[in-house]
């Protein structure tokens, strides 16, 4: 297992991941920053808020895409699949940490 440290509403976190895949770690994590600085008014919320709140934007869209599949949308193609299918596990591991921090 690889390790990598992101920096996510100032605060530092170590991930594990597969080797090979600290790149897309970091991509997630600095996505999920962008998540949280979008929203308004987070200085005055917890971090444990904020990231819930980010994560809920990034599963409303989640959502959004493959209601779009189902709808029958242009299907993605494979490498953009799983790079989704990816990103919604992450976004459950995260969730799990941010559960385990209450």
């Amino acid at each position: 297992m690889s390790r990598v440290d992101l920096m996510i509403g100032g605060r530092d976190y170590a991930v594990a991941c597969s080797p090979g895949e600290e790149e897309h770690v970091r991509m997630l994590g600095r996505i999920i920053e962008e998540k949280m600085d979008a929203l308004p008014g987070t200085t005055n919320q917890s971090e444990v808020r904020s990231m819930l709140f980010a994560a809920l934007l990034l599963a409303d869209e989640l959502h959004e895409l493959r209601q779009q599949v189902d709808q029958g949308a242009p299907r993605c193609d494979p490498a953009t699949a799983e790079r989704l299918e990816t990103l919604a596990a992450r976004l459950e591991q995260l969730a799990a940490s941010v559960e385990d921090l209450i």
